[in-house]
C-alpha cells in the first residue's frame, strides 16, 4: 500500500556568521520529519515560495499537511498595529503560509498546525492573537520554558467530546511550551478543544472539516518518548491514509 505523503511548511533562516553571512536557507526542524516517518508517512518539505501555481503543483503530491512553528504572524493579518512586545515577523513567510493554508483547505487536505501553524489556522479563520501573553487581562504561567524541548512542563485540560479528546482518550495531558503569544479570540469556524490551567487556549479544531487540528505546544519534540504526542501524528496519518483509500476506490 502507498505510504501517505505529508507536506511540512518551511521557514527561512539567515546565516549570522561563518563563510556566508547573510545567506538565506530554507529549512524545517528535523523533529517534524522524524514525527511523520515514525507515524508511517513520507515527509516532503514545502519550499517557502508564494507562487500559487507552484504551490498548487506541490499540493498535487500531498495527502496531508503540517504547518510548522516559527516567526510571529504580522498583526496586520488580524487588523492590529504592532505592539512593543511583538517579536520577529517574516512577511514573506506570512504570504507563503496563508496562501498555502487556503489552497490546502480548498482540497480538504488533513491539516495539523503546530505553534505558529496553530496561530496561522486561527488567524486565517478570522480569529485574533494576543501579541504577547502579558497583554492578557489575567496573569499567565510561564509559557516559554527555559528547559529542553523534550520536557513537558504544564498541563492542558482537554475538552470532553472534542476530536482531540477522541484522539487522546484523556481529560488532561502534559505538554512543553515555547511561545509568548496566544489565541485571543476564535471565529465561528473554530472550536476550542484544550486550555492550559491559566485559561490560555492550547488546542483548536476546524468545524465542519475532515481533519483540522491546531496545537500551541510542540508534539514533534516530544513524540519520541511521549505516547500522547505520538497519537497526534498517528491521527493525522490515519486520516490521510483513509483519503488515499477513498481516492483509489473512486479511481
Amino acid at each position: 500500500m502507498k505510504k501517505p505523503v505529508t507536506g511540512i511548511s518551511t521557514s527561512v533562516i539567515v546565516d549570522q556568521g561563518g563563510g556566508f553571512p547573510g545567506y538565506e536557507r530554507i529549512y524545517v526542524n528535523k523533529d517534524y520529519v522524524s514525527s511523520v516517518i515514525a507515524a508511517g508517512g513520507v515527509p516532503i518539505m514545502i519550499p517557502m515560495d508564494a507562487s500559487e501555481e507552484n504551490l498548487r503543483q506541490t499540493l498535487d503530491l500531498l495527502d496531508g499537511i503540517i504547518f510548522s512553528g516559527g516567526h510571529d504572524i504580522a498583526p496586520i493579518r488580524y487588523q492590529e498595529e504592532p505592539h512593543q512586545k511583538l517579536q520577529d515577523i517574516c512577511p514573506e513567510r506570512d504570504e507563503f503560509d496563508f496562501l498555502l493554508y487556503r489552497l490546502a483547505k480548498e482540497r480538504k487536505l488533513p491539516i495539523l498546525g503546530i505553534c505558529r501553524g496553530y496561530q496561522l489556522m486561527n488567524v486565517s479563520e478570522g480569529g485574533k492573537l494576543y501579541q504577547d501573553l502579558s497583554l492578557k487581562d489575567t496573569e499567565s504561567f510561564k509559557h516559554s520554558q527555559g528547559h529542553g524541548p523534550n520536557l513537558p512542563t504544564h498541563t492542558v485540560k482537554v475538552e470532553e467530546g472534542s476530536k482531540f479528546h477522541q484522539i487522546l482518550q484523556k481529560e488532561e495531558i502534559r505538554v512543553n511550551s515555547f511561545h509568548h503569544q496566544a489565541v485571543k479570540s476564535v471565529s465561528e469556524n473554530v472550536v476550542i478543544s484544550g486550555r492550559a490551567l491559566d485559561n490560555v487556549v492550547e488546542v483548536i479544531e476546524l468545524k465542519d472539516y475532515p481533519f483540522g487540528l491546531g496545537v500551541q505546544f510542540h508534539p514533534e519534540m516530544l513524540q519520541a518518548k511521549e505516547e500522547d504526542m505520538k497519537k497526534i501524528f498517528a491521527a493525522l496519518l490515519r486520516k490521510v491514509a483513509k483519503n488515499i483509500i477513498k481516492t483509489t476506490n473512486v479511481s
